[in-house]
């Protein structure tokens, strides 16, 4: 009898793990409008001109030589910077596809369209 009550205890949990993971995903699926496969990586900067495309270009070269192949899109959001960030970040979003320049609020509503 106690091996009974065990094993439904465990079948349960198991069916009850399976429903929130299906859950999870049909909501990812749902309610994202970013692709569902791979990473995305955030990076928020504000008056960073004269280490923001070496920074770059080290994440760049990980990802176009294979060692972070899940990396999708690299997605910026400038903090209002007053130097030549802004324009340094469009220059490489022109030179490779997967970077997007965005500002604060756009990357701010592309978060919370993820988290719900």
């Amino acid at each position: 009898m106690g091996d009974f009550i065990l094993n439904a205890i465990l079948w349960t949990m198991a069916i009850y793990g399976v429903i929130e993971l299906i859950k999870t995903i049909l909501n990812i699926y749902l309610h994202t409008n970013l692709k569902s496969e791979g990473i995305y990586l955030i990076i928020a900067v504000k008056n960073q001109e004269n280490k923001i495309e070496g920074f770059l270009r080290s994440i760049l070269f990980r990802i176009l030589y294979g060692k972070e192949e899940n990396v999708k899109d690299i997605i910026i959001a400038d903090l209002d910077s007053t130097d030549d960030t802004k324009e340094i970040l469009e220059k490489l979003s022109k030179d490779y596809n997967c970077i997007k320049v965005t500002n604060w609020r756009e990357c701010k509503d592309i978060i919370e369209s993820v988290e719900h």
